[in-house]
């Protein structure tokens, strides 16, 4: 079950702040070392922040929350490029709001590659804030194969967002907020409390080989969310998780997910939508070149019944999509609800168009691959399936499809056989 968090919230508790004590940096003794933890540039940039400089003592139990915060302050008030460094360790903190803009600044690269552990104290925490938070920042590159670990494993059993709709939000591990030209490349993101990674109103965000892990049963550990955001694209990437691998939630265009393996978890989702009044539209979202091993889900968008506005979802293609052992491989569900009973007033409001699912292929754990349940208040318009293979993983018999409210287009191979 992912959670789509209205955005005043997520801006009202993203605008608390830490501030720390700005130290003086230093440059002295970098050489070739730091030549080589330049990624983007051929030259070496002039301005080079490393945290233990400031006080950080990377020994896991010394709280370095102000070290990381001042190395940030002064890294920050520079000008030009700017690097800052997390070295090898074991790092105690959070959390962590690293904010902009930094004026005179034209790209941060963080050189995570040290192994930060978020502290448990939930007390520490806004409700539906980040552990770790990077907001009104151009130009972000966070780099270098370090490791976010959210320690979720003793705020788990304070998550009552399975039976609590108002529930309150534990902290995600890393968000992202209002971020325009963002790079995050090789890091990993283990045990998050909530969410593992979110964006919200971020322009221009690329992501590759991230690693993101949690147990199955972790819940609402969703891999990556994305919320109100545009020209966003993930690739090469391993999600295990307790929930949704990715989730697209309300108000993003121009999504790109590619090249995702996805397992443990729910799969890959868009939504839920139709849950808060004045939610932004979906469109031009492409998932392709992707795997699903042992998920709940393969491909699934959920919208809530009885709607508070109107909203839409549509240009969305999902192709050539690999399903090994998956429950729902195809799912469209308009009546969504996560708790154990719903009582809708009324249909969803979500219109859902212009959806394509392409080469599907792989094995199915439920009898049922294909389930298009739409809203009856807006049925699905345009619904196509182009060459959607899949088998019972027990090869005893074929399976089958279902739909409601929807006259899906099919194209090419059908197993299972279309609606009747």
């Amino acid at each position: 079950m992912s959670l789509d968090i209205p955005f005043k919230l997520l801006l009202f508790f993203s605008s608390f702040s830490f501030t720390g004590v700005p130290a003086g940096a230093t440059t002295a003794g970098l050489g070739s070392q730091h030549a080589q933890l330049l990624p983007y540039n051929n030259q070496r940039t002039s301005h080079f922040f490393n945290v233990k400089t400031f006080g950080a003592q990377a020994d896991g139990l010394t709280d370095d929350t102000k070290a990381f915060l001042s190395a940030w302050n002064k890294a920050c008030q520079a000008t030009g490029e700017v690097d800052i460094m997390i070295p090898k360790g074991t790092y105690l903190v959070g959390p962590l709001k690293f904010a902009g803009p930094c004026e005179n600044v034209s790209k941060i690269i963080v050189h995570m590659k040290g192994y930060l552990k978020a502290t448990t104290n939930l007390f520490k925490y806004g409700d539906g804030a980040g552990w770790v938070e990077f907001r009104w920042i151009e130009g972000l590159a966070l780099t270098g194969g370090g490791t976010f670990d959210g320690q979720g494993a003793k705020a788990w059993p304070y998550n009552s967002c399975s039976t609590d709709f108002n529930c309150k939000l534990l902290p995600t591990n890393v968000k992202f907020l209002a971020m325009n030209r963002t790079i995050v490349r090789g890091i990993t993101s283990v045990n998050s409390k909530f969410f593992h990674m979110a964006l919200v109103e971020c322009k221009n965000f690329k992501g590759s080989k991230i690693k993101i892990s949690a147990p199955a049963d972790s819940p609402n550990t969703d891999g990556i969310h994305i919320q109100r955001s545009s020209g966003v694209y993930f690739s090469r990437s391993l999600i295990g998780t307790g929930d949704d691998c990715i989730s697209i939630g309300q108000g993003n265009s121009q999504v790109t997910i590619t090249s995702i393996s996805c397992g443990p978890g729910h799969g890959i989702s868009v939504g839920s939508l139709g849950r808060y009044k004045d939610e932004g539209d979906v469109s031009a979202l492409v998932v392709r070149d992707c795997t699903m091993i042992g998920t709940s889900n393969g491909i699934r968008i959920k919208t809530w019944a009885n709607s508070p506005g109107r909203s839409a979802a549509t240009n969305m293609t999902f192709e050539n999509i690999n399903m090994e052992n998956v429950t729902n491989p195809i799912i469209i569900d308009q009546a969504y609800c996560p708790f154990s009973s719903c009582t809708p007033m009324g249909p969803s409001q979500v219109k859902l168009s212009d959806i394509y699912f392409k080469k599907i292929k792989g094995t199915s754990l439920s009898a049922v691959a294909v389930a298009l349940e739409c809203s009856k208040g807006i049925p699905c318009q345009d619904i196509y399936l182009e060459d959607v293979h899949l088998e019972l993983a027990t090869g005893e018999k074929q399976v089958t499809s279902t739909c409601k409210n929807v006259r899906a287009k099919y194209i090419g191979t059908q197993i299972p056989p279309p609606c009747a």
